[in-house]
């Protein structure tokens, strides 16, 4: 699909037609990552990076067993003896 630059500012402005956008999940004011790569340009939606370690900052074992609760124990499954 071809689409045409336009000025923006100082700078030049390429539309993401309606179909691709939807496609990616791509609505006014999502941030994307941009490169080049020879002649090309990149463009990649720019999704956050979690690091499991910072995920789990401040849980301890006793938070653990508190965000599961699978309700009371039923027959020989009891783990907590």
């Amino acid at each position: 699909m071809q689409v045409q630059l336009a000025r923006w500012g100082n700078s030049l402005g390429v539309r993401i037609p309606k179909d691709i956008a939807n496609k990616l999940g791509l609505s006014e004011g999502t941030r994307v990552e941009m490169e080049t790569d020879g002649n090309r340009i990149l463009i990649q939606v720019d999704r956050p990076h979690y690091d499991l370690k910072d995920l789990l900052i401040g849980m301890t074992p006793e938070a653990m067993h508190q965000a599961f609760d699978w309700g009371t124990d039923v027959g020989r499954e009891d783990v907590d003896s």
